[in-house]
């Protein structure tokens, strides 16, 4: 393991109330910051930037994100039985800096994914997930025999299929990854759930079509149709072998999430979300998640980092 960064693990933001009662430790009380021969568990890796909010022209502070994100998930109840890790931070230092640090991600994720570890990249803006994909594809590709099929289920209020060859951003990961498996002669199974019609133009809807894209747009999640979309999305991780799943936090409501990148007039509720996401939970195909674009500038009342960190904690229950 690369043991460069472990002295750098601030564990400041890990911290809070301890309750006298027996069986009552948060999380607080358990994550380590990784090292050497750790057993595996979820491991957090933050992944400080919003370059590619900046190249997008969103309203940047995302870069914030990982640390808001940890100081929210510390005082819930630790209900896991493997263990969990602080595995540091990847940071961007300026916009030019983007892809290195994307590379750096990549570098990151592989390791953790080599050592037997869940990694759960906090970010930052969704160009967050070509670094998190591209670790995912380095450690396939280091295994033996044919890589497996890799689904990515996004539940995101955007595809982030623009064209990477203008400007690469965080509204173009997926289609850098779709050009990446193309490149490798990988399929590209793309699932993208909570679209806003609104926030996403022709051409995209387009793109998405061209790509064979499951779609469903925000209007479509409701109470009434959850089970059926819930079996959907069984038959779409059927179809692979691995999952690699990518959060962006304004895929909520901007009343749960206020504090995002693009705040969401529509949304999925966190109530539709969670049920969703269990699916996927206990697929056993879950390998690899990031969550994105948590923007601390703009949250209220830690709102929207409360959110996702009860994202984090339904994910790893």
């Amino acid at each position: 393991m690369n043991s460069s960064y472990l002295d750098t693990i601030d564990m400041s933001p890990w911290a809070g109330r301890e309750d006298p009662e027996a069986d009552s430790l948060r999380w607080h009380q358990v994550i380590e910051p990784l090292r050497a021969g750790a057993a595996p568990g979820v491991a957090l890796v933050g992944f400080a930037c919003d370059a590619g909010v900046a190249r997008n022209r969103g309203r940047i502070g995302a870069a914030k994100g990982p640390r808001a994100l940890r100081r929210a998930l510390a005082p819930l109840a630790w209900h896991r039985q493997a263990p969990a890790h602080d595995a540091g931070d990847i940071a961007c230092h300026g916009d030019d800096d983007m892809e290195a640090a994307q590379a750096r991600l990549a570098e990151r994720v592989a390791e953790l994914l080599g050592q037997g570890h869940l990694p759960i990249v906090l970010g930052g803006g969704h160009e967050v997930a070509f670094g998190s994909w591209s670790g995912l594809a380095r450690h396939l590709e280091a295994g033996d025999g044919p890589a497996p099929t890799v689904g990515i289920i996004n539940f995101d209020a955007h595809f982030d299929l623009r064209d990477p060859a203008h400007v690469r951003s965080s509204g173009t990961p997926f289609a850098q990854i779709a050009d990446a498996c193309e490149a490798r002669g990988w399929p590209f199974r793309y699932a993208c759930l909570g679209v806003s019609r609104a926030a996403n133009t022709r051409a995209l809807f387009s793109r998405a079509a061209e790509l064979g894209v499951l779609v469903r747009e925000d209007h479509e999640i409701t109470p009434a149709r959850l089970e059926s979309l819930g079996d959907e999305l069984d038959a779409f991780i059927g179809q692979c072998d691995l999952i690699y799943l990518t959060l962006d936090i304004d895929v909520l409501p901007a009343c749960e999430a206020p504090g995002v990148s693009a705040p969401a007039a529509h949304g999925v509720p966190l109530a539709l979300l969670e049920p969703l996401l269990t699916r996927v939970r206990d697929s056993g195909k879950l390998t690899l998640v990031d969550l994105a674009e948590l923007n601390p500038d703009f949250d209220i009342d830690q709102r929207t980092a409360r959110a996702a960190a009860r994202l984090i904690h339904h994910l790893t229950l």
